[in-house]
């Protein structure tokens, strides 16, 4: 996708709203808007599909430059989701996710097997959630459907405008891990609005810090934003603890999850004593009966079972995905007595554990990395002034 000199002007103000912002974004990658309110960053989204129509300049989608078609056809050709999912409140949840199909004429069984296949995608169990209305979901099940709809005619572009900025912290990670993980399978161009930097760390392949106007001050990597910010604008933007933030740029699946043993909740009590008894961990983590965490169980609680379970040991607070940051992972673990959390895959099943000597080991590793990186930098810039010494007393010389 290219944006070439995309412009937008308001009868009455003087200045333009977005003025002459030019950026290409490649296929299959997620770029995020970040900046402040009012900087025009929702603005040059929507005259992406044309939601608001560009002043000047020009779009163009696969090498088609898409500023003068039909903007119904664009959109039906682009993904959209909003804050707060934007669902239509009389319309079922299926109903909901089947609007675009329709609209581009699919064949009844195609949009019926299309709508059971997005919610399965976004973790959410069609039989459960087929006949809903929005009023019935919360709200991080509302947003899940809003992106399903948006993903539901399979466009190549998916524009997100602050899509989790309306849900509480938990289930904004959530979301997070999920969008991260519907990425990794279907490779979709994204291009993301948020506020939130750490959400852009967290969730871009690319960061577009935005000035007034929409003016880009730094178009990069989180990585290279975060060791290497262009300006004070910029350094504004990353703030404090930029080595703690990088921890957002490190996922779960690529650390060490450990093994850690298991009993289900219907299991014998007696076979639960003997694993606790006999086992190389003084605890076990207790299963639910759809293979999700539910309790840690260790052997001081077996004096106070009394024959049954119900009551022993302490339940699981808190998990993360294998899609989750390490900062998430550190907070998790952090919060939990053990020192540990649970991992678990896309439906909440169990997979294995994280623990505090792992994402130490991870954060002593990102330290080093950045200090020889600052190292090899300062000798760059070193070996710079030099060269440019040695000329400038050449040419005195000569």
């Amino acid at each position: 996708m290219r944006l070439e000199n995309l412009t937008k002007r308001y009868p009455g103000n003087p200045m333009p709203a977005v003025d002459n912002v030019s950026m290409e974004i490649k296929a299959g990658e997620i770029v995020i808007f970040v900046g402040p309110s009012g900087c025009g960053k929702s603005t040059t989204l929507k005259m992406i599909n044309r939601l608001i129509e560009p002043t000047s300049g020009r779009i163009r989608i696969n090498d088609e430059d898409v500023t003068d078609m039909d903007p119904v056809k664009l959109r039906r050709k682009i993904g959209y989701a909003i804050q707060a999912s934007g669902l239509f409140p009389h319309m079922t949840v299926a109903e909901n996710i089947a609007l675009v199909p329709k609209m581009a004429g699919w064949p009844r069984t195609r949009v019926r097997d299309r709508v059971e296949e997005m919610l399965d995608l976004v973790g959410l169990d069609p039989r459960e959630f087929h006949g809903r209305y929005p009023r019935q979901l919360s709200g991080g099940q509302q947003q899940r459907v809003g992106v399903a709809r948006a993903l539901a005619a399979d466009p190549p572009v998916l524009l997100m405008d602050e899509p989790f900025g309306a849900v509480d912290p938990i289930t904004r990670d959530h979301l997070q891990d999920e969008l991260i993980r519907l990425q990794h399978e279907l490779r979709k161009t994204i291009v993301f609005v948020t506020h939130d930097f750490d959400e852009a760390i967290k969730l871009g392949d690319r960061i577009a810090v935005l000035r007034e106007r929409s003016h880009i001050a730094q178009f990069d990597t989180p990585e290279a934003i975060l060791t290497n910010p262009t300006d004070d604008f910029v350094s504004g933007f990353v703030g404090a603890g930029a080595a703690l933030k990088r921890l957002n740029l490190t996922r779960v699946r690529d650390v060490a999850i450990a093994e850690f043993p298991t009993v289900g909740v219907d299991d014998p009590l007696q076979s639960v004593f003997d694993r606790l008894r006999q086992g190389p961990h003084n605890e076990l983590l207790m299963l639910d009966r759809r293979g999700r965490p539910y309790k840690w169980l260790r052997r001081g609680d077996l004096a106070r079972a009394k024959g049954s379970l119900a009551r022993a040991g302490q339940l699981v607070q808190d998990t993360v995905t294998r899609d989750a940051t390490l900062r998430d992972a550190l907070e998790a673990v952090l919060t939990d007595s053990g020192g540990r959390a649970a991992v678990t895959g896309r439906r909440g099943e169990y997979i294995g554990v994280v623990d505090m000597e792992t994402l130490m080991n991870s954060v002593h590793e990102m330290l080093e990395a950045d200090r020889l990186a600052a190292i090899e930098h300062q000798h760059q810039l070193e070996e710079l002034h030099h060269d440019r010494t040695e000329r400038e007393l050449g040419g005195f010389g000569g």
